[in-house]
C-alpha cells in the first residue's frame, strides 16, 4: 500500500519515505468501491498509515491562522498526490467535501475532471478545518469545536453575564412588571436602566395602541422620541444596538418590544406612550454583581411626564387647576423626573461676627442668610410650522426650572404663576401659497360636426409668477383643461376611389373594382344605411378581347403545416389547365412540361418547439405467439436536434409495449401422427432422440421439441 506522508514533515521522514515507497509495489494496492446514492461519485479507499505520536498531542492553535493561508490546507495536502500514480496514471487532485461527519477528518480527494474520489488518507493533519464552513478543526483524526477560551475540548461557554465558563454568579437579573393605571395621554416613565446593564429585554404583555420610547439621561431620543414613532428595526444608542419590533398589526396579538445585548455606558430612561389602558410591560435585564442595582419600581402617585407642562401630580392639579392641553408636537422627549420633592430654598454660612470681648472669654456667633432659590420658564425651539405656505402653527415646549448653585431642575408649573408663561403656540406662514391660473382661452372643438373635445392651459402659479409643480397648488380647487364640446349635426356622403386599373382577367370577361364608403365630412365611419339606398356600384365588367386556346399551371392554397412547433410541412395543389373562352380545362401534365411547374411542397415553420419527443419504429416482436414484447428508443430533442431534459415527462411515448398475445398452436402435420398410445413415456423416458421413436411418435416428440427451443429463446 502507498504510505501516506504530509507536506510538512521532516526531511529525515522524506527519506524513510523514500526507502519504504521503494520497497512497495503501487499495482498490488488493495482498495475497494461501494455504491453511493445516484447523486454521488464512485468512491476509492485508498488505505495510508497512521499519524505520528506527535499528532496525538492536544494542541493549543489559532483556527484563523490555519484557514488565513494563501491555500487551504485540505486542498495543499490533495495536492500532494498530483506526483503519485493512481491506478496506472496521474492526476489532479482537490479535495472532495461532500461526506458524512464521520469521515470530515478524513483526506477524501476528487480526480479534477472525473466522476470519482479517493480517501488518500485516514487521517488530515492536526489544524486542518472539519468542513468548509466551520470553526472545529481535526486533531488525531477527530473533529474538536474550541471553547471560549480558545482551548481545543474545553467545552466552555459564555454564560449570561458574558463570563467564559462562568456559573452566572458575576451578575443579578433585574426584572419588574409595571401595571400601573395611567389616566393622562403622553410619556410616563416605566423604568430606569443604570450603566453597565446586559441582556435588556422590554416586552409589552399584549398588543395596544401604546408605544415604548427610549431615552438616554444625556437627552438623546433613541427610539419614539419628540412624539414620531419609528418604524422596527435596530438603532443605535448609550453604546449598544437596540432591535425594536412591533408584530403584525392584523395576524398577531404579541406587544411591542426593545431587545438588547449591551453593556450600557450611561443611565438609559424607558417610557411608555400612553393612549390606552395599560396592558402591562415586562422588563428585565442584568447587571455585574458588585454594581447591580434594583430597579425603581414606579409606585401609585409617581409623578407623571407630560411632553407639554412637565412633571406634575394629581394634587397639584386640584390646586392650581391647570388644565393639560392635548398632546402636541414636540422636539425632544420629556426630562426625567425627580425622585424626590425640590426644596424652595437652602441655608448658607455667610460667615462669622468679631468677638463679644475685647480679652478675656467671649463669644463669636455664626452669620447664616436664607436663600430663596429663582424660579423661572425655560423656553425650548419652536417646532417647524404646520403647513409649508400660507397660515399654519408652530409650538414649543415651555417648562418651570428651579435653579440653584450649580443645576438646575424642573419643578410643576404652578411655581411659575407669579411670572407671565410664553406662548406656546404661535401663528406662522413660511410662504404665500401658489394659486391656479387659466393661461388661455378655450381651443376650438376637435371635431368640425358632432361631440368633440377643446382644451385651455391651466398652470400653478407661485406669488411671483412663476409655473410651478401642481401639487404646489389645492388640487381640490384646480380648474378643469378639458370639457367636451359639440359642432353640431355631421353630414353625410358616399366617398369612393377611383376604378382599379387593370381588369381582373387577362382575356375575355373580367371585372374592375372601387372602394366604396359612407362617410361624414370629418371622415367619421358611419353605418352604411345612414347614406342611403343609392350605394354607388363597387365593380363594372370588362373584356381584353378574345382569349387564345394555351395551357398553364394552377396552382391551389397551401394547406396547413404539419407541425405545431417546429419544422414541419403543407402541399398543395398543381394542375395544368387549358383556358379558353368556354372556360379551364385539365389538361395531363406533359401538356405544361415546357413552363416551369410550380412547386406542390414547401417546409414550413410555425414556432419555436423548444423540445419535444422523437422515437423511432418499433422493433420486431419478441416472440411470434404467447404475448412477447417489442421496444423503441424515445429521445427529448430540441428543435436542432440536441438532446434536451425539459420535455414533459408525463407526455413521454412508451417505449416498450406487449405483442402477440395469442396462444401458440403448433403445426398440425397429417403424416405426423404417434401411432402408440403411450407415447408420453416415450417423451418422459427421452426416447425421442431415437429416429424410430421419433416416428412413431411424432406429434408428441414435436411438442416436446417446440416448447424447448421457445425456453432456450426467453433465457437469451
Amino acid at each position: 500500500r502507498m504510505p501516506y506522508v504530509t507536506p510538512l514533515q521532516k526531511e529525515s521522514s522524506r527519506s524513510s519515505h523514500k526507502q519504504r515507497r521503494s520497497a512497495s509495489n503501487f499495482p498490488h494496492q488493495s482498495y475497494r468501491t461501494h455504491q453511493r446514492s445516484p447523486s454521488q461519485n464512485t468512491r476509492y479507499h485508498t488505505a495510508a498509515h497512521p499519524p505520528t505520536a506527535a499528532q496525538h498531542t492536544r494542541p493549543q492553535m489559532n483556527t484563523a491562522a490555519v484557514q488565513s493561508r494563501p491555500r487551504p490546507i485540505r486542498e495543499l495536502q490533495c495536492s500532494t498526490f498530483n506526483t503519485q500514480p493512481f491506478m496506472g496514471r496521474f492526476y489532479q487532485w482537490e479535495p472532495f467535501n461532500d461526506v458524512s461527519s464521520e469521515q470530515s477528518c478524513e483526506l477524501n480527494c476528487r480526480a479534477i475532471g472525473f466522476r470519482f474520489y479517493v480517501r488518500q488518507a485516514d487521517r488530515v493533519i492536526d489544524g486542518t478545518p472539519c468542513g468548509q464552513n466551520q470553526t472545529s478543526v481535526c486533531v488525531a483524526g477527530q473533529c474538536q469545536s474550541a471553547g471560549c477560551d480558545d482551548l481545543l475540548g474545553s467545552g466552555r461557554v459564555p454564560d449570561k453575564c458574558g463570563v467564559c465558563g462562568g456559573d452566572n454568579s458575576a451578575c443579578k437579573l433585574v426584572s419588574g412588571l409595571f401595571q400601573h393605571s395611567l389616566t393622562k395621554v403622553g410619556y410616563h416613565k416605566i423604568v430606569e436602566i443604570p450603566p453597565g446593564a446586559t441582556k435588556i429585554n422590554v416586552t409589552e404583555m399584549v398588543k395596544s395602541r401604546n408605544y415604548l420610547a427610549l431615552l438616554s439621561r444625556s437627552g438623546r431620543s433613541i427610539i419614539n422620541g419628540n412624539w414620531a414613532i419609528d418604524r422596527p428595526g435596530m438603532y443605535e444608542g448609550v453604546g449598544t444596538m437596540f432591535t425594536y419590533r412591533r408584530p403584525n398589526e392584523i395576524s398577531s396579538t404579541a406587544g411591542e418590544s426593545f431587545l438588547a445585548e449591551g453593556p450600557t455606558n450611561e443611565i438609559l430612561d424607558v417610557f411608555m406612550i400612553y393612549q390606552q389602558p395599560n396592558p402591562g410591560v415586562r422588563y428585565e435585564f442584568i447587571m455585574p454583581s458588585e454594581n447591580a442595582v434594583d430597579a425603581p419600581h414606579p409606585k401609585q402617585n409617581q409623578l407623571d411626564v407630560n411632553a407639554v407642562n412637565g412633571p406634575s401630580t394629581p394634587e397639584d392639579h386640584e390646586r392650581s387647576g391647570v388644565r393639560h392641553p392635548p398632546p402636541v408636537p414636540d422636539n425632544q422627549l420629556p426630562a426625567a423626573p425627580p425622585t424626590t420633592r425640590a426644596r424652595e430654598y437652602n441655608w448658607k454660612l455667610s460667615g462669622t461676627t468679631d468677638c463679644s470681648a475685647s480679652c478675656g472669654r467671649g463669644v463669636i456667633s455664626l452669620c447664616v442668610c436664607v436663600c430663596v432659590c429663582v424660579f423661572s420658564w425655560d423656553i425650548g425651539e419652536w417646532s417647524e410650522c404646520s403647513k409649508t405656505c400660507g397660515l399654519g402653527v408652530q409650538h414649543r415646549q415651555v417648562l418651570c426650572r428651579q435653579a440653584y448653585t450649580n443645576h438646575t431642575l424642573n419643578v410643576h408649573s404652578s411655581r411659575c404663576r407669579h411670572l407671565e408663561r410664553p406662548e406656546t403656540s404661535s401663528s406662522c406662514q413660511m410662504k404665500i401659497c401658489s394659486e391656479w391660473q387659466i393661461r388661455s382661452d378655450w381651443s376650438p372643438c376637435s371635431v368640425p360636426c358632432g361631440v368633440g373635445q377643446r382644451s385651455r392651459e391651466v398652470h400653478c402659479v407661485s406669488n411671483v409668477g412663476d409655473i410651478v409643480a401642481d401639487d404646489e397648488c389645492n388640487m381640490k380647487l384646480r380648474p378643469s383643461d378639458v370639457e367636451n364640446c359639440d359642432a353640431g349635426v355631421c353630414t353625410k356622403s358616399w366617398f369612393f376611389s377611383d376604378w382599379s386599373a387593370q381588369c381582373s382577367a387577362d382575356c375575355g370577361a373580367g371585372v374592375r373594382t372601387r372602394s366604396v364608403q359612407c362617410l361624414t365630412n370629418h371622415i367619421s365611419s358611419l353605418p352604411l344605411e345612414r347614406c342611403g339606398a343609392q350605394r354607388p356600384p363597387e365593380a363594372q365588367p370588362c373584356n381584353n378581347g378574345p382569349c387564345e386556346s394555351r395551357t398553364e399551371w394552377f396552382t391551389g392554397p397551401w394547406s396547413q403545416c404539419s407541425a405545431e412547433c417546429g419544422s414541419g410541412g403543407q402541399q398543395r395543389a398543381v394542375v395544368c389547365l387549358m383556358r379558353s373562352d368556354e372556360g379551364f380545362v385539365v389538361m395531363p401534365a406533359y401538356e405544361c412540361s415546357s413552363l416551369d411547374k410550380p412547386l406542390s411542397q414547401q417546409s414550413c415553420f410555425i414556432k419555436t418547439c423548444g423540445a419535444k419527443w422523437f422515437h423511432t419504429d418499433w422493433s420486431a416482436c419478441s416472440k411470434t405467439c404467447e404475448t412477447g414484447y417489442r421496444v423503441r428508443e424515445v429521445r427529448c430533442l430540441t428543435d436542432d436536434m440536441m438532446t434536451s431534459e425539459r420535455c414533459d415527462e408525463t407526455l413521454k411515448p412508451p417505449d416498450k409495449e406487449e405483442c402477440h398475445p395469442e396462444p401458440c398452436l403448433p403445426l398440425i402435420d397429417e403424416k405426423c401422427r404417434d401411432k402408440y398410445f403411450n407415447c408420453n413415456v416415450v417423451v418422459q423416458a427421452r426416447l425421442c432422440v431415437y429416429d424410430y421413436y421419433q416416428m412413431a411418435c411424432c406429434a408428441s416428440c414435436t411438442r416436446v421439441a417446440q416448447r424447448s427451443s421457445e425456453h432456450w429463446a426467453q433465457r437469451s
